[in-house]
Order: C-alpha cells, then structure tokens, then sequence
C-alpha cells in the first residue's frame, strides 16, 4: 500500500491485506496512515489478496471514490474479495467461541462477503495502454506485469509547472515465457521505479524444469497405483498446473486415462474467469484457443464444487490427480485430503509453491515425521515432492536486468515487498549498476523531484 500525493491528488497504490499472526492481522489492517475519504483514486495491480484484499475495508472507513483496474483483475476481485470476506467470517466465528469460554467480548470482521461484495461497484476497468486521468494532475497507464492474469504495472504520470514526472510501480513482477502470460512490459521514460524483491536474493530453475518434475511424480506415482495430492492456490498456480497437465496429457507424456480432479469452488471459478479473458493470453495460448484446444481444459478433468462430491473422492482408489486449496494447506479442502492419503506410501504430496513458517506445507515440506492435522498426529508416509520451478514473480536476474532496462532518465529505484535480506541483497546489486536505490522503511515519507521533461 503506498499513497503518492501532490499538492493537488492523493492516490493510493495497492490496498493489500497484511497476513500475519491474528493480533498483527487485526491491529495492522484495521488502521490507515490517512483518511480513506480524502483519497482521490485506489490502483489495485492485481487480484492477489495481498495486494488487493483490504479495499473492502478502506470502503468501511470512508473511501467513496473510484479504485483502477484491468478488466481482469476486475473479474477476478469479483471472486477474491467476497471468499477473504468469507474466510474471515468463518474464523471469526472461531475465535468467539474460544472468547465466549474465557468470558472475553465477541470480535468482529474486518469485513464481511457482504462488505467485499459491496466494495466491488467501486472498481472501474481500465484496459492496458489506455491512459486516464484519475486526479487532477495524474494520469494512470497500466502495463502489463506478466505476474498472473490481469496483472498491471500501474505507470502515473504527475504533471507539474516544471514538467511530467513519471512513477512506476512493479510490484509483482512476473517472469519472461511463463505459460499462457505475456512478458512483462517496460514503460519508456520512467523516473521512479518502485521494485519488489521477493526473490531478491534468489533466481529460479527454467520453468521447463517443472513440467519435467510435474510429469515424473505423476507417472512415478501412477506406477504405484497411488494418488497425487497437489495443494494450491486457486488463484494463478491451479491454472498453471492445469496448464501443464494437459499439455502433458495431449503430448501423451502421462497416462491419458488418469483422472484429474480440481476440488475447490474458489479455484473452478477463477478459472472460469481465465478461461472468458483468453484473449489476455500470450499469442501460443490465444492460437490454442482459436484451435479449439482450451491449454486449460481436458475431457479427464473433473471440476468439483459441492462437499459431499468431495468426500466421495476419498473412495476412490487411485491412481488420480487432486488439486485443491489452499496453497499453504492452512484450510480448505486439501486438510481433508491430506489426512485421509498422508499416512499411505504408494501417494505423493507434490508441492507447487511456496510454503511460509509455522504452517502445515511447510511440515510436510520439512518432512517431519509426524504432523498434526485437525489436532490429531498422522505419519507422513506418503511420497513428498517439491517442485521449486513453479513461481509467478522474477527471480533476482531478471529484477536486476529489469532495473538496468528502465533507461537514462531513471533517477530512483525504490525496493518494496520481500523479506530484508531479498530486498537488501537486490539494493546492492542495482547499487553496483551505479543506479540510486533505497529500501523505505514503513510509513517513511520520500519526497520527489519534479522532471523537466514536458
């Protein structure tokens, strides 16, 4: 979340929900550093939660004004928004139940679905390189940030007596030649570049690496007789696997008769929502569609949306795929299926994502011998494998190479969004390309130096 302000605009970047234990988590994204209602304009870069899932909330304290976003993002925040509304309603209730026992006051939300669906007649679709004006001496272009779909890489330009200054916020960044997305873009004439440093410190496999690792656990397994349980996020990495997976299938690399089951109605929905934007897709992905072969459908894939139809996957024996959320395995359906297959040998935990500390994926990614799930302890028997090549965001070199393409008039690269070591490390190596860079610390307030240029 950062605000840009002139003498005469005030705009908000981001509206991200803060994802922390549940104290931080209340304290930090129940407060603003400003008053919503005096905000002229909210950009929201992308569907991901943390980036987009306080704006209900900024609405609940007062904002009234019109919040930017590609159509796609757009259509995805119209799923996104109300399931956080949900997911924080459902934990509420918890949380009151064990308040009411200790004799502490009920809590509440910090927003309900109803709020999140309510906050979404704010959003207003721009397509990419289509300029607006969104303040009185502010326009916004959006620029497409190859991160997930309908990502942006929001470029405002503030105009002032002394010329146009140009602000740049890649933040995420996604990487060249990922599956069905475009590279990400660079904007000309940036002054400011706002960076994020997820994997400042890190670069990744080629991306070919994970359908090779995709392909081999499944038919590892398949030969087992077993099942494939992939926890994912229901947003951008369940269609990349699915993506993969019927590539593979089409390419009769697996066994053409596994049945594929996507087990989370969050994730049958986003990729309804993919599936109606393909014309967002890079050029392969859109001659696949005009070809008929949709790179995220396959007639083995079975899209599971009521519980009981879930529950029934438990008696079925393998082999089989099963996606379902959530990513980290914190909730969803993946609990229910990773404690009825993690205790059998002949199944596979085929990791696809980052798993943070002190959750249940990052157990089972650490191989601990025992996990608890549900309160209960279960032996981790089954096969895990971790698939590191999957990610949306730019590893280190290619957030280096994007710094060093942002030409002359560059004056400041600002490193945002990753852990201190990524973003330091990335400061040094932009450093070294005798461009200036700072890691702003939070609320800290920087002042900008108008441009000459007309």
């Amino acid at each position: 979340m950062h605000l840009v302000a002139t003498d005469k605009s005030k705009i908000l970047i981001d509206a991200g929900l803060f994802q922390g234990k549940r104290e931080e988590f209340f304290e930090i994204n129940s407060t603003f550093p400003f008053n919503p209602s005096n905000l002229d304009c909210c950009i929201l870069s992308h569907a991901h939660i943390d980036h987009c899932g306080n704006f209900p909330k900024l609405i609940r304290r007062g904002f009234r004004a019109k919040a930017y976003a590609t159509p796609s993002t757009r259509d995805l925040c119209r799923y996104m928004l109300p399931d956080s509304g949900f997911i924080q309603e459902e934990d509420i209730k918890y949380i009151n139940k064990i308040n009411k026992r200790r004799g502490l006051p009920p809590r509440w939300p910090l927003y309900t679905r109803k709020d999140a669906e309510e906050s979404l007649r704010y959003i207003r679709a721009l397509a990419y390189h289509k300029k607006l004006q969104v303040a009185k001496n502010a326009e916004l272009t959006f620029f497409d940030a190859g991160h997930i779909l309908g990502s942006s890489i929001p470029t405002i330009d503030i105009h002032t007596k002394n010329g146009k200054t140009r602000i740049v916020y890649a933040v995420d960044l996604g990487r060249p030649n990922l599956p069905y997305l475009r590279d990400p873009e660079i904007p000309e004439d940036i002054d400011y570049l706002i960076l994020e440093s997820t994997y400042g410190a890190r670069t990744h496999p080629p991306i070919e690496n994970a359908e090779k690792q995709l392909m081999n656990a499944i038919n590892k397994t398949i030969k087992r007789g077993g099942k494939i349980i992939i926890p994912s996020f229901a947003l951008e990495r369940t269609q990349e696997v699915l993506f993969f997976i019927t590539r593979l299938l089409r390419q009769k690399r697996i066994n053409r008769h596994i049945p594929i089951y996507v087990d989370s109605p969050l994730a049958i929905n986003i990729t309804k929502v993919f599936r109606d934007n393909w014309k967002s897709f890079d050029r392969e992905s859109q001659e696949l569609y005009r070809k008929e072969l949709d790179p995220l459908a396959h007639k083995n894939i079975t899209y599971v949306r009521h519980a009981t139809e879930s529950k029934k996957l438990n008696d079925k024996s393998g082999p089989m795929i099963i996606v379902s959320a959530s990513g980290t395995c914190e909730n969803g359906r993946v609990i229910h299926h990773l404690k009825n297959n993690i205790e059998n040998p002949h199944n596979t935990i085929l990791v696809v994502g980052f798993m943070p500390k002190n959750t249940l994926g990052r157990r089972i990614v650490e191989k601990k011998p025992i996990v608890n799930i549900f309160g209960h302890p279960y032996h981790v028997r089954a096969e895990v494998v971790v698939c590191d090549a999957f990610s949306a965001h730019a590893g280190k070199n290619n957030l280096i190479r994007y710094a060093k393409a942002c030409g002359r008039n560059l004056k400041k690269v600002f490193i945002v969004h990753g852990e201190v070591s990524s973003s330091e490390n990335l400061r040094k190596e932009i450093k070294s390309l005798n461009i200036k860079v700072s890691v702003p610390y939070k609320n800290e307030i920087v002042h900008l130096k108008a441009s000459s240029r007309p």
